[in-house]
């Protein structure tokens, strides 16, 4: 056996920014395209799930093939000898940002990223905040010197979405693109 996971892993982080369902989503069609899913929320980020679903604690961590508590940095998403695709945070919140930014790993999320980045993995960071001070630009700055990728949710009108729910599809989608996962199904310009 030469140490390759089965099937590629994903891991994915949820901060307290607005847009759970983004993160739900990317979690979703993870599934769908065969993909393991290791899964931490940190404190704010369950705050948001009780505000902006009706999902339980338990049911969010359901989602994916393994959860984590945010205060367990010795899990093995924190090690980079753990395999990864990389690393996609929905939402991120300028917190997160900053404390990935600055190699902050004071919980497993902000580990996780760190880790991701030394390992020059990638890592997408979808950034729910508007509008952005010069301190939110420069963090997105250091992020993005270090090899993270700065992902706004921003939507795509160009396919005509007709629902709140076709426009986190695609932008989960595109998130995914970002680290070579193909989701089935996905509607793509000119295809």
């Amino acid at each position: 056996m030469d140490g390759q996971p089965d099937r590629q892993r994903l891991v994915v982080g949820i901060s307290g920014a607005t847009g759970i369902a983004y993160g739900v989503r990317v979690l979703e069609l993870a599934r769908k395209a065969g993909v393991e899913t290791h899964l931490v929320v940190t404190p704010a980020g369950q705050q948001t799930r009780a505000y902006e679903t009706d999902l339980s604690m338990p049911d969010l961590a359901a989602m994916a093939d393994v959860a984590y508590r945010p205060a367990d940095v010795g899990a093995a998403i924190a090690s980079g000898s753990f395999r990864t695709a990389g690393m996609i945070v929905a939402p991120c919140s300028i917190r997160t940002l900053s404390a990935i930014a600055y190699s902050n790993g004071d919980n497993l999320l902000t580990r996780a990223a760190d880790v991701t980045l030394k390992e020059r993995r990638r890592l997408v960071l979808m950034v729910r905040e508007t509008p952005l001070t010069l301190g939110h630009l420069r963090a997105m700055t250091a992020v993005t010197e270090s090899g993270g990728i700065v992902m706004p949710p921003v939507p795509a009108f160009y396919l005509r979405p007709e629902t709140v729910a076709d426009i986190v599809d695609h932008t989960a989608g595109r998130a995914l693109d970002l680290l070579g996962i193909d989701v089935p199904d996905m509607p793509r310009w000119g295809e």
